[in-house]
Protein backbone atom coordinates (compact mmCIF):
# COMPACT_ATOMS: atom_id res chain seq x y z
CA UNK A 1 0.00 0.00 0.00
CA UNK A 2 2.99 2.28 0.35
CA UNK A 3 4.39 2.34 -2.51
CA UNK A 4 1.16 2.44 -4.51
CA UNK A 5 0.50 5.88 -2.25
CA UNK A 6 4.18 6.67 -3.20
CA UNK A 7 3.37 5.87 -6.87
CA UNK A 8 0.30 7.86 -7.02
CA UNK A 9 2.23 11.10 -5.49
CA UNK A 10 5.26 11.03 -7.69
CA UNK A 11 2.65 10.74 -10.46
CA UNK A 12 0.81 13.78 -9.36
CA UNK A 13 3.50 15.93 -8.85
CA UNK A 14 5.11 15.27 -12.22
CA UNK A 15 1.86 16.04 -13.83
CA UNK A 16 0.92 18.61 -11.87
CA UNK A 17 4.61 20.08 -13.12
CA UNK A 18 3.95 19.10 -16.57
CA UNK A 19 0.53 21.33 -16.44
CA UNK A 20 2.39 24.26 -15.12
CA UNK A 21 5.27 23.66 -17.47
CA UNK A 22 2.87 23.33 -20.82
CA UNK A 23 1.19 26.86 -19.12
CA UNK A 24 -2.35 24.69 -19.08
CA UNK A 25 -2.35 26.39 -15.34
CA UNK A 26 -2.74 30.00 -17.19
CA UNK A 27 -6.11 30.54 -17.61
CA UNK A 28 -5.27 33.61 -20.62
CA UNK A 29 -3.34 30.49 -22.42
CA UNK A 30 -6.07 28.41 -22.46
CA UNK A 31 -8.75 31.10 -23.38
CA UNK A 32 -6.03 31.95 -26.05
CA UNK A 33 -6.13 28.19 -27.24
CA UNK A 34 -10.50 28.34 -27.17
CA UNK A 35 -10.46 31.33 -29.10
CA UNK A 36 -10.56 30.18 -32.75
CA UNK A 37 -11.96 32.94 -34.18
CA UNK A 38 -10.03 35.25 -32.47
CA UNK A 39 -6.26 35.60 -31.36
CA UNK A 40 -5.81 32.03 -31.26
CA UNK A 41 -2.76 30.27 -29.95
CA UNK A 42 -2.76 26.68 -31.13
CA UNK A 43 0.42 25.51 -28.91
CA UNK A 44 -1.63 23.56 -26.50
CA UNK A 45 -2.74 21.19 -29.12
CA UNK A 46 0.77 19.76 -29.45
CA UNK A 47 0.08 19.61 -25.69
CA UNK A 48 -2.91 17.57 -25.82
CA UNK A 49 -1.73 15.58 -28.90
CA UNK A 50 1.37 14.62 -27.45
CA UNK A 51 -0.76 13.35 -24.14
CA UNK A 52 -3.24 11.23 -26.27
CA UNK A 53 0.04 9.78 -28.28
CA UNK A 54 1.89 8.81 -24.80
CA UNK A 55 -1.48 7.24 -23.44
CA UNK A 56 -2.77 5.57 -26.49
CA UNK A 57 1.14 4.06 -26.37
CA UNK A 58 1.22 3.41 -22.97
CA UNK A 59 -2.08 1.50 -22.73
CA UNK A 60 -1.33 -0.96 -25.38
CA UNK A 61 2.25 -1.50 -23.24
CA UNK A 62 0.38 -1.91 -20.13
CA UNK A 63 -2.28 -3.89 -20.71
CA UNK A 64 -0.50 -6.56 -22.23
CA UNK A 65 0.67 -7.28 -18.50
CA UNK A 66 -1.67 -9.93 -16.71
CA UNK A 67 -2.26 -7.25 -13.90
CA UNK A 68 -1.07 -3.88 -12.71
CA UNK A 69 1.85 -3.63 -10.40
CA UNK A 70 -0.13 -1.85 -7.51
CA UNK A 71 -3.42 -3.78 -7.86
CA UNK A 72 -5.40 -7.45 -8.35
CA UNK A 73 -6.88 -6.39 -11.95
CA UNK A 74 -6.83 -3.27 -13.98
CA UNK A 75 -10.05 -0.96 -13.77
CA UNK A 76 -11.45 -0.23 -17.49
CA UNK A 77 -14.55 1.92 -17.87
CA UNK A 78 -16.87 -0.66 -19.45
CA UNK A 79 -19.70 1.62 -20.65
CA UNK A 80 -19.93 2.85 -23.92
CA UNK A 81 -22.92 4.54 -24.31
CA UNK A 82 -23.17 8.12 -24.61
CA UNK A 83 -26.56 9.63 -23.25
CA UNK A 84 -27.80 12.89 -21.74
CA UNK A 85 -25.84 12.84 -18.42
CA UNK A 86 -22.52 12.32 -20.19
CA UNK A 87 -23.58 14.98 -23.15
CA UNK A 88 -24.50 17.74 -20.32
CA UNK A 89 -21.69 16.86 -18.33
CA UNK A 90 -19.38 17.19 -21.39
CA UNK A 91 -21.28 20.83 -22.52
CA UNK A 92 -20.73 22.25 -18.94
CA UNK A 93 -17.19 21.18 -18.36
CA UNK A 94 -16.52 23.21 -21.81
CA UNK A 95 -18.45 26.06 -21.03
CA UNK A 96 -16.64 26.50 -17.69
CA UNK A 97 -12.95 25.83 -19.25
CA UNK A 98 -14.07 28.41 -21.80
CA UNK A 99 -15.49 31.08 -19.23
CA UNK A 100 -12.41 30.69 -17.19
CA UNK A 101 -9.98 29.00 -18.76
CA UNK A 102 -9.26 26.53 -15.42
CA UNK A 103 -10.30 22.96 -15.20
CA UNK A 104 -9.60 21.01 -11.80
CA UNK A 105 -6.57 19.40 -12.61
CA UNK A 106 -4.57 22.80 -13.93
CA UNK A 107 -6.46 24.52 -11.10
CA UNK A 108 -4.91 22.33 -8.40
CA UNK A 109 -1.95 22.42 -10.06
CA UNK A 110 -1.68 26.32 -9.91
CA UNK A 111 -2.66 26.31 -6.27
CA UNK A 112 1.15 26.66 -5.80
CA UNK A 113 1.36 29.72 -8.13
CA UNK A 114 -1.61 31.17 -6.08
CA UNK A 115 -3.85 34.38 -8.16
CA UNK A 116 -7.17 35.13 -7.18
CA UNK A 117 -8.93 33.33 -9.51
CA UNK A 118 -7.47 30.00 -8.94
CA UNK A 119 -8.90 29.98 -5.54
CA UNK A 120 -12.48 31.41 -6.84
CA UNK A 121 -12.39 28.62 -9.51
CA UNK A 122 -11.38 25.83 -6.61
CA UNK A 123 -13.81 27.41 -3.94
CA UNK A 124 -16.63 27.00 -6.90
CA UNK A 125 -16.08 23.92 -7.71
CA UNK A 126 -15.83 22.41 -3.96
CA UNK A 127 -19.30 24.69 -3.92
CA UNK A 128 -20.55 22.87 -7.29
CA UNK A 129 -19.61 19.42 -5.57
CA UNK A 130 -21.03 19.57 -2.40
CA UNK A 131 -24.79 20.97 -3.76
CA UNK A 132 -24.42 17.90 -6.68
CA UNK A 133 -24.56 15.76 -3.70
CA UNK A 134 -27.54 17.12 -2.53
CA UNK A 135 -29.38 16.63 -5.23
CA UNK A 136 -31.77 14.18 -7.04
CA UNK A 137 -29.06 13.81 -10.28
CA UNK A 138 -26.85 11.90 -8.00
CA UNK A 139 -26.76 7.87 -9.32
Amino acid sequence: MMMKNLTALISGVVFGVGLTVAEMTNPQKVRSFLDILGNWDPSLAFVMGGALVLTFLGYKVITKRAKPVFDVCFHIPQGRHIDKRLVLGAVFFGIGWGLVGLCPGPALAAITLGGTDVYIFLTAFIAGMLVFDLTPLKK
